[in-house]
């Protein structure tokens, strides 16, 4: 199942949450009555990274919600969640949409589970607002500055994208073996960006607008995010993927500024971690979020 519920974002934004399992009643039972809440049970909420959308936690959400109220977002911009043209892709606004999302959906205290973007926005709001927040989920995002020029990067790789995409085959061919960024064939890949097309009368177009993504990550890749890191003062279980973005040295660091950081690693993923290898990745945080429920 997928349920979806509306939450009020920052500035009046519409944002579309997800259940994709049905939340555990206090008998070890499950259900879908919204009167049930978390039935007690603690809070996880899901954040995906630039481009990505919630359905892209559905395996993960699925097995958090056997001991679990797990809700995925749509971030602003992203999947179903509204896309103003002129509205506020800022750090800011995706903090404060979080922050009003654990408030509406009464998760709180909760654990963010991040990925990427997702990640950042999930420390932020920790470092701001401790009190929502008992346990942390860093899935390979750098503290680090990543500098202007990647901008120029991304926009030429966005104009390198042969849109519209006839078929949904060749979408996955495209990000999974012909997109320049792919070092090596990656099936993987392919089905994350197709899960982020929508079919259009031209063929099938991605369900974000690129100069929005461009927008949003122009607020953090000047800025390097250590000071907030170490503002987290609850337990936090950094994430890398062996081949993805976030070096071990780096990510060990984040470790180290961590008040109560902990590392994982996964072998055999990249920057898709949860994606590329979900069963792996449930090995690695699993422990951690029993852990936060023994104590």
């Amino acid at each position: 199942m997928a349920r979806r519920i509306d939450v009020t974002g920052a500035g009046g934004v519409r944002l579309a949450a997800w259940e994709f399992g049905d939340p555990p009643k206090p008998d070890g039972t499950h259900g879908t009555d919204p009167a049930d809440g978390s039935g007690g049970f603690p809070g996880v909420l899901l954040l995906h990274g630039l481009m990505g959308r919630a359905s892209h936690w559905a395996p993960t959400a699925r097995w958090l919600s056997a001991r679990h109220r797990a809700v995925a977002l749509d971030q602003r911009g992203h999947g179903r969640s509204d896309k103003p043209p002129r509205g506020a892709y800022t750090r800011e606004a995706y903090v404060e949409d979080v922050e009003a999302a654990l408030e509406q959906l009464g998760l709180a205290p909760a654990v963010l589970v991040g990925h990427a973007m997702g990640a950042l926005t999930a420390w932020q709001l920790a470092a701001r607002r401790p009190d929502l927040v008992r346990g942390l989920v860093v899935c390979d995002m750098r503290a680090s500055a990543l500098g202007g020029a990647s901008q120029q990067v991304w926009a030429e790789w966005f104009r390198a994208w042969p849109v519209p995409f006839a078929t949904l085959a060749d979408v996955r061919k495209w990000f999974g073996e012909d997109d320049p960024w792919v070092e090596r064939p990656n099936p993987a890949r392919g089905d994350f960006y197709a899960e982020v097309m929508a079919e259009s009368p031209d063929g099938w177009r991605p369900v974000f607008e690129p100069e929005q993504m461009l927008r949003s990550r122009e607020t953090w890749v000047h800025d390097a995010h250590w000071e907030e890191l170490a503002q987290v003062r609850c337990p936090t279980l950094v994430v890398r993927g062996l081949d993805g973005e976030l070096g071990r040295a780096e990510a060990q660091e984040m470790v180290r500024v961590l008040p109560r950081g902990q590392y994982a690693e996964v072998a055999d993923a990249g920057h898709l971690v949860h994606y590329d290898q979900p069963e792996a990745w449930r090995a690695a945080i699993e422990p951690f979020l029993d852990a936060l429920g023994e104590g």
